[in-house]
């Protein structure tokens, strides 16, 4: 069954080494486990619903409490403690697109303000119901889930909004079909999801972004149906796809989604390089990416998340034969980890890897095989678990990503780590940071940073912990010239840093946009735009 207050099913546990438990009391301070409310105890105190009783519509108050929240840090903390600040009112759980316009016409009725929910996973805020006098009703799509049509000469696929990640991949492997779409959350999120916050796939690098994938869409808005046709390519003005990617619930719902899909290959490794500095490292991935090498992942770790990523893997003996092996080829403690990833036909990987492995040695790169690749690839979808064994522990984790140009790299890394570094040193607490390159592109590359502190005693000081670190860190990739999302969109959480990035003549043509498929502000009211 799903976990009610943390990552993905209660059935799966991520163990955290006795090793692991030494290197975190010593970057962080020893961790005291939280007092977390039950689940009971927030459903027993659940308010009476707002909205009147309809056929499609549950007022089930524990539906209520699994729908209140995602996957944000406030939001764990929310929930863990028992004090979530507003909740639905209701849950529609429609099975077409039909059902979802009564839902809208419903809401238009009853002034009520409507979410878009797809598989819950949005860490910056997006399905969060926001205090107010309007009552909230949640549109979970999980049943409009189905592969509804194939086209495998032109490989398109229209599948419903809700279809979550494995089930996407599935319906596809038995026509020999691949849509490579693989963020962390993908056992959870759903195909709307991903649409309507612009996701990046871990395999970016070779299958593309949701924005080159997403071909077509049929979404429901309050002042009517978008129906956006599947071209190869088209110069009829503006692309509405553009409109809808990204929309994060503010104009309408996506009820359908066509996208292009590829052959499943014919084989996938990956491999991992060993550099003596992150500069080198740096080098050689943008030497990389940049000629044209076809590879399917490229990720880059800091010293930092090489340390902490040997550290939890628990396994001392290999990795003490790793240390003493990288140190005889000049790899020392400042030691940062390449992985390297290859999909498709066999001749196209082996002249792919052939030419990476020669531009990674070019920079210093020291070759150890595929098993720290087939490591991660086993573990994937399954570090997000760790979260929750963190917590259990006394630690709270979260991350923060963006994207800048090559030149631009080394700064921002620098001012990202040296903003959470000092955002708590007037309480006295440390904080571990760590950071990846993993969604790069000819003209520079994503900063995915993960950092972890204690948490406290009282969820409030917990909560004002990371404000402080998420308000400097923003503040220090917006300085720095990055985006202030790369691939978690925008939420509660990123809003008030948007101007910056759009201006004030954009975020008035998006205000109009929504205003002209959403005139009451029914969908999703307060998030995306400040």
């Amino acid at each position: 069954m799903r976990r009610w207050n943390g990552w993905g099913d209660e059935a799966t546990v991520y163990p955290l080494h006795d090793s692991a438990r030494r290197f975190l009391a010593e970057k962080v301070g020893p961790g005291t486990p939280p007092a977390d409310a039950t689940l009971e105890q927030i459903v027993s105190a659940v308010p009476p619903s707002r909205l009147q009783g309809r056929p499609l519509i549950s007022h089930d108050a524990a539906a209520r409490v699994r729908h209140a929240a995602g996957q944000s840090l406030p939001d764990w903390i929310a929930l863990r403690s028992g004090r979530l600040p507003a909740l639905p009112d209701g849950v529609a759980y429609p099975h077409s697109g039909d059902e979802v316009r009564d839902l809208l016409r419903l809401a238009a009725h009853t002034d009520a303000a409507v979410i878009p929910y797809g598989g819950g996973t949005s860490v910056v805020g997006h399905i969060n119901p926001l205090r107010g006098d309007r009552p909230v009703l949640t549109v979970d799509l999980s049943r409009l889930n189905a592969l509804i049509s194939l086209n495998p000469e032109s490989r398109l696929a229209t599948f419903g909004a809700g279809v979550a990640g494995p089930d996407l991949e599935a319906a596809l492997n038995a026509k020999g079909f691949t849509l490579g779409h693989f963020p962390q959350s993908f056992e959870l999120s759903t195909l709307g999801g991903w649409i309507a916050t612009r996701s990046a796939g871990q395999q970016a690098l070779g299958y593309g972004r949701i924005e080159r994938l997403f071909a077509g869409c049929r979404m429901e808005a309050p002042a009517g149906t978008l129906v956006v046709p599947s071209f190869p390519a088209s110069a009829a003005g503006p692309d509405l796809r553009e409109f809808v990617l990204g929309s994060e619930g503010r104009a309408g719902i996506i009820t359908e989604a066509t996208v292009r899909i590829s052959a499943l290959s014919e084989m996938e490794v990956f491999h991992a390089f060993f550099f003596a500095s992150f500069e080198e490292g740096v080098a050689a991935a943008r030497a990389i990416v940049q000629s044209g090498a076809r590879l399917s992942m490229i990720r880059l770790s800091t010293a930092e998340e090489t340390e902490i990523t040997l550290a939890l893997a628990g396994h001392e003996r290999l990795i003490g034969l790793l240390e003493r092996f990288l140190a005889v080829r000049g790899v020392g403690h400042h030691r940062c980890m390449l992985l390297l990833g290859f999909t498709g036909e066999r001749s196209m990987v082996d002249a792919s890897r052939r030419r990476a492995f020669f531009l990674a040695r070019a920079s210093g790169g020291v070759h150890v095989g595929q098993v720290f690749g087939k490591e991660w690839l086993k573990s994937r979808f399954r570090t997000p678990y760790l979260r929750n064994t963190l917590w259990e522990s006394g630690y709270a984790i979260d991350t923060v990503e963006t994207a800048t140009s090559w030149d631009a790299i080394h700064g921002m890394v620098a001012a990202v780590n040296a903003a959470l570094d000092h955002a708590l040193d007037g309480e006295g607490e440390r904080v571990h940071a760590f950071t990846h390159l993993s969604h790069l592109y000819p003209y520079g590359s994503s900063i995915y940073t993960t950092f972890l502190f204690r948490i406290a005693g009282d969820p409030n000081v917990t909560l004002a912990r990371w404000r402080r670190l998420k308000a400097a860190v923003s503040q220090a990739i917006v300085n720095n010239g990055g985006t202030i999302s790369h691939q978690h969109g925008v939420g509660v959480d990123h809003a008030p840093y948007l101007a910056g990035e759009k201006g004030a003549l954009g975020l008035s043509t998006l205000r109009a946009l929504f205003a002209q498929f959403d005139p009451s502000e029914t969908m999703n009211p307060g998030k995306l735009l400040p």
